[in-house]
């Protein structure tokens, strides 16, 4: 498996890593100061390889290096602020 950037595709409010031809996403939404990360998606071929957890890693470092208040109504990424 090759090593994909993430990107920050701001216009869609999301982070996305391509990978063997499929998306694995990362949504947010901004609301004043506060970012809510709301959906995972990794699609199953591709499932636990760590690829979703280098999307939430970048989501939230992006999110901490701008100031965001983190709240997060996704499961996944629940588990990375605590």
């Amino acid at each position: 498996m090759m090593e994909q950037m993430v990107e920050h595709q701001m216009e869609y409010n999301r982070f996305l890593l391509t990978q063997d031809g499929h998306d694995c996403v990362l949504e947010y939404q901004i609301s004043d100061d506060q970012i809510n990360f709301s959906s995972t998606y990794v699609p199953p071929e591709l499932r636990n390889h760590g690829l979703a957890e280098k999307l939430v890693r970048a989501g939230l470092k992006w999110a901490r290096d701008n100031g965001y208040q983190i709240t997060a109504t996704c499961w996944y990424v629940q588990k990375f602020l605590h």
